[in-house]
């Protein structure tokens, strides 16, 4: 497999008694090095992307990759519902019902699945055989699964702070917008609207959950465990592609 920046998917790490000793980082240092695993880890770094965004993909390739992201694409709702079941306000559940909207649309026909298969369908693929999930590999099942374990079991902060690669999402989406305008035209344009709107969608979202994080996370402790589920959430990522990479 594919060497990633750091580990491969799995746990987070535990802070060590030396970090649950320590003070707190100040609010800037805290989101610097949230930021920094992004910067270091996100999977925009993935030779597989590396070479989607070079216009080095097949037609193979590049449809494989669309229909094992829908599997990671259709279960984003379903772990944002079991976030939402951690919060204990209204306010923080009606900030975080949106993101299930975003996804699911208001009635049929919208949403981001809805564009995702619009993205296959454009590339050739059935809707049918994506929404079976025949076709998705069993590395990306358990990537994918991994992840909406973590949101099940693990604390709000925790589930939250690993959301936080939206961070470095809307980069990724201009440039992947310019690489299938540029390099795939045999794709219709229309397809390319889930990553227009995930521009807009990402810097949103993203900010909220920093926020979130940098307020919940009060102790070094918590801080150590935010930024190590950010980094889990990156080798999921980079697990996935992995995955479709090597197929």
């Amino acid at each position: 497999m594919t060497s990633a920046p750091t580990t491969a998917a799995g746990p987070p790490a535990t802070p060590t008694d030396s970090a649950i000793d320590a003070g707190p980082w100040s609010p800037a240092a805290f989101e610097a090095r949230l930021r920094a695993v992004g910067e270091e880890r996100y999977h925009d770094r993935h030779p597989f992307n590396l070479r989607m965004h070079e216009g080095k993909l097949s037609q193979d390739e590049l449809r494989r990759w669309i229909a094992n992201r829908f599997h990671y694409q259709r279960h984003i709702p379903v772990k944002d519902a079991l976030i939402t079941a951690k919060f204990d306000t209204p306010a923080l559940r009606r900030m975080w019902l949106r993101r299930i909207q975003d996804h699911d649309g208001a009635r049929d026909g919208e949403g981001g699945i809805e564009r995702w298969l619009r993205l296959g369908e454009a590339a050739g693929l059935d809707r049918e055989e994506l929404l079976s999930g025949a076709t998705v590999l069993p590395g990306v099942r358990l990537a994918v699964d991994g992840y909406v374990n973590f949101c099940r079991l693990r604390p709000a902060l925790e589930a939250v702070a690993a959301s936080l690669t939206e961070l470095s999402a809307p980069d990724l989406m201009r440039t992947r917008i310019d690489a299938f305008e540029r390099h795939y035209r045999w794709i219709e344009p229309d397809g390319l609207h889930y990553f227009r709107t995930r521009v807009p969608q990402g810097r949103r979202d993203s900010g909220e959950a920093l926020d979130l994080v940098l307020r919940w996370a009060r102790t070094r402790d918590d801080q150590e465990r935010a930024v190590a589920a950010l980094g889990f959430k990156c080798d999921v990522l980079w697990a996935l592609l992995d995955a479709v990479d090597h197929a």
